[in-house]
């Protein structure tokens, strides 16, 4: 292999992404989006107009999510969420054969099992919906106004690891977000560095 076509295969595989995936910005109206539900259900972006609206990529199997669902503090922040009524779903774009890849009924199980409670979970096989969006990892987070405008979008909080002990010592960047927005205030970290598993879309 030549030193040119090296170069010109790096540069190709590198602007891959770039290709397949949109980037959802910040300031920007969120991309809108069709989904189906666990419930069988399809619902729009558009249903929430006036309401706050989280969306968390979600794989039960990964390590960063057991984490912070085995600790609970993703059912805590989603419970502190719907009091104030904002909208959570969760995004779940494992393809089929993949690992996280669920159906509707287990979806629904191992959200009962975790006491989870989002508003509703969003099955996303073709990875569509993750693609629209570029969510890179499970959890990845975004904070979406009621204007319809993302306001966040990232982390769910400041230390990448797979470690329960870390989540009280980490900055909650969806929690201060949803505080922002709450009080009509503009997300100070409103882009942040996503971590955990890659998204387990189709190959």
């Amino acid at each position: 292999m030549t030193p040119l076509f090296r170069r010109s295969l790096i540069a190709a595989t590198l602007a891959l992404p770039a290709l397949a995936f949109a980037n959802a910005a910040v300031e920007a109206p969120a991309p809108a989006f069709t989904a189906q539900t666990a419930d069988g259900k399809t619902i729009n972006l558009a249903d929430f107009k006036g309401k706050t609206v989280v969306l968390e990529w979600t794989n039960h199997d990964c390590p960063y999510v057991k984490k912070h669902y085995g600790s609970g503090n993703m059912q805590s922040q989603q419970k502190a969420a719907a009091a104030q009524g904002v909208v959570w779903l969760q995004v779940i774009s494992s393809a089929p054969g993949q690992q996280g890849f669920v159906d509707g009924a287990t979806a629904k199980k191992l959200n009962a099992d975790r006491g989870a409670a989002p508003t509703a979970t969003l099955l996303d096989p073709k990875g569509e919906l993750g693609k629209l969006y570029g969510a890179q990892t499970t959890p990845h987070m975004y904070v979406i106004k009621g204007d319809g405008t993302l306001a966040y979008k990232g982390g769910i909080d400041s230390i990448a690891s797979a470690k329960a002990e870390d989540i009280a010592k980490a900055e909650p960047y969806v929690t201060d977000a949803l505080a922002a927005v709450a009080a009509g205030r503009k997300v100070e970290k409103a882009s942040t560095r996503p971590y955990g598993c890659s998204v387990k879309y189709a190959s």
